[in-house]
């Protein structure tokens, strides 16, 4: 339960004094021995805990599970494979586990796209890209923001890229995901006025060293507003293009100026 939801509860009456005070006295994180669980993330940051399930044992990753859908109803996990998804699935019969083999997220709760607020364009240099921008663009919605995808608009046919370029210009925050030399980030943060993030991804031949190319490209763009995270990080992009995007709605352009 939020903490806004137990202040309610006790306004109308529903839990006592005494269950409020239990609650703020709890510890901020539920010892499971081969985890913690943040239960607090969400009061400090805004955002509830993720589970990174790539290199987890099963059972650990059961455990971790369960214990955070017991306890909020709703769980994001990220680098999940299918057989992940179906041992969890297996495990939790009576939970509504969605997951996208793409983007390799699996997700409980939050499926109302009316909650969806402000705007983040999420743009690819290429289809191979795509894997890392629905990482990036999954988890930004499950946490509440609008994302409008843009996809196979790199320089190599950059007039791809100026057909959509009114859309992009709109958003709160671009993140620009490229493999190959990375030219999309720099190409983008010369044509909009708001922060693009820069997604290096693995994709390329082999003198692009798995992304290494891309990610030194971008990171000595000479373009502004650029700011660049891991290579393939898609789920750190979306997380801070959310970021941005909350300010955004909250402190309005003209008011910021």
């Amino acid at each position: 339960m939020e903490l806004s939801e137990i202040l309610t509860a006790y306004k109308e009456g529903r839990i006592s004094e005494a269950e409020v005070e239990a609650y703020l006295r709890r510890e901020p994180f539920e010892e499971l021995g081969i985890a913690k669980i943040d239960t607090h993330r969400k009061l400090r940051s805004g955002f509830a805990e993720v589970i990174f399930c790539q290199g987890k044992a099963d059972a650990h990753l059961c455990e971790i599970f369960g214990r955070i859908v017991s306890e909020t109803g709703e769980v994001l996990g990220t680098r999940a494979s299918r057989e992940q998804y179906e041992l969890l699935q297996n495990a939790y019969p009576q939970v509504d586990i969605q997951y996208d083999p793409i983007a390799r997220i699996l997700s409980v709760g939050k499926k109302d796209p009316d909650r969806l607020q402000g705007l983040i364009a999420v743009c690819t240099a290429g289809t191979a890209d795509i894997k890392v921008a629905e990482e990036c663009a999954q988890v930004a919605e499950y946490f509440g923001s609008k994302v409008e995808r843009i996809y196979d608009v790199g320089v190599s046919g950059i007039h791809r890229l100026f057909s959509r370029l009114e859309q992009i210009q709109k958003a709160n925050c671009v993140v620009a995901i490229a493999g190959m030399e990375g030219a999309l980030a720099s190409v983008l943060g010369g044509l909009v006025d708001k922060p693009v993030i820069a997604v290096p991804t693995s994709v390329g031949y082999g003198a692009s060293f798995g992304g290494v190319s891309a990610l030194l490209t971008m990171i000595n763009s000479c373009a502004n507003g650029v700011s660049v995270v891991n290579i393939d990080n898609g789920y750190g992009a979306g997380y801070i293009a959310t970021q941005i995007n909350r300010l955004a709605i909250a402190t309005p352009r003209e008011e910021s100026i």
